[in-house]
């Protein structure tokens, strides 16, 4: 009878330990990893939830296609690439002679575009609207090709980093970390070098090239697109050597963060947080190395049809869905952590772009080109400076 009891006694206690012992689902599934390759062909390393996330994703790039379709359908095939249309992108004033119709496209235009244009249109939709296919129409047709085969087996600086950077570039991804992959690659770099010296080759544009490589299949658009990139689409001087183009967008971006998001901003100076940390290769990746490819891609459908300001606007968005974590905060590096987890698991492009046009407020090229006015002197000074102090130390230490 003691020894039933007893047994008893146990089985009830061990019942009651059952839920401390044994994980509930929604925690198991959490915990439990899977891994994957997107639409890219990039591995994807999350819980079951975010693979969830990851199939409403595509369901909505399947719904997003078939609306792009029924346009086509009813408005003429690539309605889209009108010049009209990519004028505006332009930010060249309507002349009266434009139509009704065309601004009505326009401003459909731009509501498709921030939900994303279907992967199998965007090497198509980004090289008109662009402007890379007009950047390529002022020379001759076998520009690229002369070009590469003019540089090829020329050694510079640039030439002998972009060749250190190819193995680091996505390292394990099944077409970019492969020879063919790599030459592809190092042509395009290589080849804008060389056709801008002043910028020369930048750590950074390694990935921002090797996907741009992915999404137009071919090297020549590749290398058209990365040019109307630098040329025409950012800041001047962001990837030149002193990357003073880079330090003031770091400065216009502070500053907006403090406008926009005044409470993350006071509590990160509080805690002496410099958000150059992590938003300097934001700016300088143009997120391809920070987000997900597809929420990376929607970032950039908007880019290349409204300008660099929406780099602004998802930095942001990234720092204000996370404000009530970021305030509990209290120290550097769990700021850093708090960002990077967030960063690395935004696979749903909606829930970043939502916050970015929706919560942050509205902001115009003008303004941005405002504040990078006034924050250039200062840059450009302390830029000075800082080659001062260095030429200084080089000539204590002869």
């Amino acid at each position: 009878m003691h020894g039933a009891q007893s047994k008893r006694d146990l089985a009830m206690e061990l019942q009651a330990q059952l839920p401390i012992l044994r994980p509930s689902i929604h925690t198991r599934r959490a915990n439990l990893t899977v891994k994957f390759q997107d639409l890219y062909g990039f591995t994807v390393e999350g819980n079951v939830d975010d693979v969830n996330v990851l199939n409403e994703v595509r369901e909505k790039v399947r719904q997003q296609g078939r609306v792009w379709w029924a346009l086509e359908a009813s408005k003429g095939a690539n309605w889209y690439l009108q010049p009209q249309i990519s004028s505006l992108s332009e930010g060249i004033v309507l002349k009266s002679s434009l139509k009704f119709s065309a601004l009505a496209n326009a401003m459909t235009l731009k509501k498709l575009i921030r939900k994303g244009i279907p992967p199998v249109l965007r090497p198509k939709v980004w090289f008109s609207l662009s402007g890379a296919a007009k950047k390529k129409s002022t020379v001759p047709e076998s520009y690229y090709n002369d070009l590469t085969k003019a540089v090829e087996g020329k050694v510079t600086p640039a030439t002998r980093q972009i060749d250190h950077d190819l193995p680091r570039t996505f390292p394990g991804h099944p077409w970019l970390d492969t020879p063919q992959g790599h030459a592809a690659l190092q042509r395009v770099l290589v080849g804008y070098s060389f056709r801008d010296s002043d910028v020369g080759y930048c750590q950074g544009l390694n990935y921002v090239a090797a996907l741009l490589l992915l999404v137009m299949k071919t090297e020549e658009d590749a290398f058209w697109m990365l040019a109307v990139l630098l040329e025409n689409v950012l800041v001047n001087d962001c990837y030149t050597n002193n990357l003073s183009g880079c330090h003031v967008e770091q400065r216009v971006f502070k500053d907006l963060l403090s406008k926009k998001c005044p409470r993350i901003a006071a509590h990160l100076e509080a805690l002496e947080f410099d958000v150059s940390l992590v938003a300097t290769e934001w700016f300088l990746c143009l997120f391809a190395k920070s987000l997900p490819s597809e929420t990376t891609l929607r970032v950039w459908d908007v880019l290349f049809y409204e300008g660099a300001k929406v780099l602004f606007h998802a930095a942001l968005a990234i720092f204000k869905m996370k404000e009530e974590d970021l305030l509990l905060a209290h120290q550097v590096g769990d700021v850093i952590n708090i960002i990077q987890r967030t960063t690395h698991h935004l696979f749903d492009p909606d829930e970043l772009l939502t916050v970015a046009f929706n919560k942050i407020g509205f902001m115009t090229t003008n303004t941005i080109s405002k504040q990078r006015k006034k924050q250039e002197p200062e840059v450009m000074k302390e830029l000075d400076e800082r080659l001062r102090r260095l030429n200084s130390l080089r000539e204590d230490d002869r």
